[in-house]
């Protein structure tokens, strides 16, 4: 398993990341209420209403996924604290390295991935 504080160092790194790209998209998502804050928008019958909807949702979308990564990370850095870090949380068996340097928040090796 890779040295803990090379570990801890990487998921710090990557969460911050996560938050720096949580301020953006809130901004941009605050941007994009604001907008339409001022026009009386009718999605259903302003040609442009559709689109904005859709980016409304885009964002909002985007914004829940790296809101769940964050929380994804924060538990790494809780399982790296106790020691189970780089354990497979379903058969037991430790995570290949090289799939912890793809998804450094993963719970579980190739093997058990991809069952339910």
């Amino acid at each position: 398993m890779p040295e803990n504080a090379a570990v801890e160092e990487r998921l710090a790194a990557e969460r911050a990341a996560t938050l720096t790209q949580i301020d953006a998209l809130t901004r941009d998502f605050q941007s994009i209420v604001d907008a339409n804050a001022l026009v009386a928008v009718d999605d259903e019958h302003d040609p442009d209403g559709s689109s904005t909807a859709f980016e409304r949702a885009h964002v909002s979308s985007l914004l829940t996924q790296a809101r769940l990564h964050l929380d994804h990370l924060d538990e790494a850095l809780t399982r790296l604290r106790e020691g189970r870090y780089g354990i497979c949380e379903r058969c037991g068996v430790e995570i290949p390295a090289e799939r912890l340097e793809v998804r450094p928040a993963s719970t579980r090796c190739v093997g058990c991935a991809g069952v339910g």
